[in-house]
């Protein structure tokens, strides 16, 4: 991991970028921590960093003054990162299905989401080692937010994150259904009622395959971008009852 830059922003958070090989990335951690912090790795569409900074910064700066650092990683194939055929093909299947009004297919779903988790996840843990070698991260870790089948995959595998806040609203492919019985660590689950592009019920029987004993539903009226201000609170609140 390298330090590419550093900014100290307004409110007592320590921002700073970094390249672990070719892979951008982003640690903010409190100032005023004296321990080492746990750690919350956020998750994001495969929109770029850039374009979901503004939400980002807005997760981590809340994290931070609850006592938590967070970190977060460029997705394959997205922002400056080298292109990636087989994902830009998906994507305009998954487009041309959109627009002509076709029902969106498993293929499809399988051929956009699977690759892409199979790239992220071993990157994300590379992140995590590397993270975790810092002397002002401690864990334990949590993960929040993304393309939920990545969240899945992560509490599957990775046995250093002990609690997930995922956010229904990305496509779900078959095998993810699969991997999620799997999964035992507590789960709270983000889901917006009327997201246009989310499959309600595919989302509803997700959650309903989650093996964790302890799992919330937490849903609320809005479309994709309307997560109502006390949605946050609540998603906080969850982590410091698991992570402190």
């Amino acid at each position: 991991m390298q330090f590419t830059s550093e900014q100290r922003l307004g409110d007592g958070v320590l921002k700073r970028e970094f390249t672990l090989g070719e892979i951008p990335g982003i640690l903010w951690t409190p100032e005023s921590a004296s321990a080492p912090a746990p750690l919350i790795l956020l998750g994001h569409p495969t929109l770029g960093l850039q374009r979901m900074y503004p939400r980002l910064v807005a997760r981590a700066r809340r994290a931070a003054a609850d006592g938590f650092a967070t970190a977060t990683i460029e997705l394959p194939g997205s922002g400056d990162r080298p292109r990636w055929p087989a994902a830009e093909q998906a994507r305009a299947d998954l487009r041309r299905a959109k627009e002509s009004g076709e029902p969106i297919g498993d293929e499809i779903i399988d051929a956009l989401i699977l690759p892409l988790v199979d790239k992220a996840v071993p990157e994300w843990q590379a992140a995590l080692d590397a993270l975790l070698s810092l002397p002002e991260i401690g864990g334990p870790v949590g993960y929040s937010g993304g393309v939920i089948s990545i969240g899945v995959r992560l509490a599957v595998v990775e046995p250093r994150i002990v609690a997930a806040g995922l956010f229904a609203g990305s496509f779900i492919p078959r095998a993810t259904f699969e991997e999620a019985r799997r999964v035992t660590i507590p789960l709270h689950v983000l889901l917006q009622w009327d997201d246009e592009g989310n499959d309600r019920q595919a989302a509803l029987d997700l959650f309903d395959a989650f093996g964790s004993k302890e799992k919330s539903l937490h849903a609320n009226m809005g479309g994709h971008t309307g997560v109502p201000q006390f949605a946050g609170d609540a998603a906080a609140k969850f982590f410091t009852r698991h992570l402190k």
